[in-house]
């Protein structure tokens, strides 16, 4: 059995991962307050958690010139390659703006403007395509699928994430991709639509057979469960005494996630769950406060820290 400090101390060694998705303005609303305009996007959270287990690490996005330069700044403080970030004159970024539910598990979208998503084409730098790993962060299959068209090689992991609107609007294309990839996160009732069965257990294996490997479910402050053929992990939520935003808490998992498996370069089922481990601890961080506040003064000592404490979490002594 791996011991608690080889657990922690195999993060040491740098893969090349490529993360893909959207740099952004948020405006969020809960129940504990309001931020506007903050930073956000899939590919800011992806990426932001990533660079804590990966110092090799590139961003594909696009923005507008109205992003702050001193966020580009940040993101090259913490080794992400920016190389693959278009920056459109005289266009505007992306732009969400929601409101929580009292339960926090539920929101209402008031406002989207792509601006410039709307006709983004991603680009991949040379240095980027013999990249080991690739993280495709929720955007449109069919931009998913020219990243992947892009790689010189077929990546050593590919791991897709979506949601139930490219499900409704673009089955076809999103089918396509998921034959490509080897990692599907996606959340229990976006896995109950993309398989149509109520089970999910059922439905992990139907998900099988479209194309993926392992298929993470994702289940907000229920944990995750983590599918390969027959084998199952279930990884709780850690309990959290306030959740202030749960915006891009996914995408923050997902960068945990495929960090840790970079560094790594473990594809076992067994490092597979250390990696869902490390990818629910970096997320525990991200909802603490708004947009990527948390995730920009985290240190290593904590989040070591917050792992020891999901493993303390389901740690028990068996007598049968």
């Amino acid at each position: 059995m791996q011991s608690l400090s080889d657990f922690f101390n195999q993060i040491f060694s740098c893969m090349s991962l490529v993360t893909v998705g959207t740099v952004a303005f948020d405006s969020i609303e809960t129940p504990f307050g309001k931020a506007d305009r903050v930073v956000g996007g899939a590919a800011t959270y992806i990426s932001l958690a990533a660079s804590y287990f990966t110092e090799d690490l590139g961003l594909v996005s696009v923005v507008g010139d109205d992003f702050p330069n001193e966020e580009l700044e940040y993101l090259k403080s913490r080794d992400i390659n920016i190389e693959g970030l278009q920056i459109k004159e005289g266009q505007k970024s992306f732009f969400w703006a929601g409101r929580y539910h009292d339960n926090m598990n539920s929101r209402d979208t008031l406002v989207t403007e792509l601006n410039v998503l709307a006709d983004f084409d991603p680009v991949l730098p040379e240095s980027y395509k013999d990249g080991d790993y690739v993280m495709l962060g929720n955007l449109t299959p069919e931009i998913q699928m020219k990243v992947i068209q892009q790689m010189n090689n077929r990546p050593k992991l590919i791991v897709l994430d979506t949601m139930n609107f490219w499900m409704d609007v673009a089955m076809d294309s999103l089918k396509d991709v998921i034959q490509e990839i080897d990692v599907l996160t996606i959340n229990d009732e976006e896995a109950r639509q993309l398989s149509g069965e109520y089970s999910l257990v059922k439905a992990a294996q139907i998900i099988h057979d479209m194309g993926p490997r392992f298929l993470v479910i994702k289940k907000g402050e229920h944990g995750a469960l983590l599918f390969e053929g027959n084998k199952i992990f279930f990884a709780p939520a850690l309990p959290l005494a306030q959740v202030f935003d749960p915006t891009g808490a996914g995408d923050t998992f997902a960068g945990g996630f495929i960090g840790y498996l970079a560094n790594t370069d473990d594809l076992s089922f067994e490092n597979m769950k250390r990696a869902v481990i490390y990818g629910s601890a970096m997320a525990s961080f991200c909802v603490e406060e708004f947009s990527i506040s948390r995730l920009k003064n985290l240190q290593g000592d904590e989040i070591k820290d917050r792992v020891r404490r999901f493993i303390e979490l389901v740690n028990f002594d068996a007598k049968l």
